[in-house]
């Protein structure tokens, strides 16, 4: 894993080889094979481009299902440090504090966690884009997948 500095703008991680010739291998010959089903049909043109579409759901199912899995275990990471970092005051809230809002918060220190969580919970950050925003003092996560 990189341990190049992170921000709210440049944390997103890119890989080159999947996220766009992984894409091109699959989208183009899809294409390719709708065209020739389209234009001369025939039995295996047709099974052709059902194993295209295929292969993008698969593609696509095997990185929205560890994304789902990786929300769950960051919403749990949090949950955990909220315990042991929030005021009490705000302890008894955790559980209105959504996934989505834990994801954002994950960059926040644990110094300003708390000032966070409570605009959270006010309605002023409204998603976790809003969230990863507001954060000023940035904890990178370099164990990301």
């Amino acid at each position: 894993m990189s341990d190049t500095p992170q921000s709210f703008e440049k944390h997103a991680k890119m890989v080159p080889l999947y996220h766009y010739w992984g894409t091109i291998f699959l989208v183009v010959p899809t294409l390719y094979f709708l065209y020739a089903t389209v234009t001369s049909y025939s039995t295996m043109h047709l099974m052709l481009l059902m194993l295209a579409i295929g292969l993008i759901l698969v593609g696509f199912f095997s990185r929205v299902f560890p994304l789902g899995v990786q929300d769950r275990v960051i919403r749990l990471e949090e949950r955990l440090r909220m315990e042991r970092v929030l005021p009490d005051d705000l302890k008894g809230r955790i559980e209105e504090v959504s996934t989505s809002h834990l994801i954002g918060l994950r960059f926040a220190s644990d110094e300003e966690l708390a000032d966070l969580v409570r605009r959270v919970l006010a309605g002023e950050l409204s998603d976790r884009k809003s969230v990863k925003a507001a954060v000023k003092s940035w904890r990178a996560d370099h164990q990301r997948i």
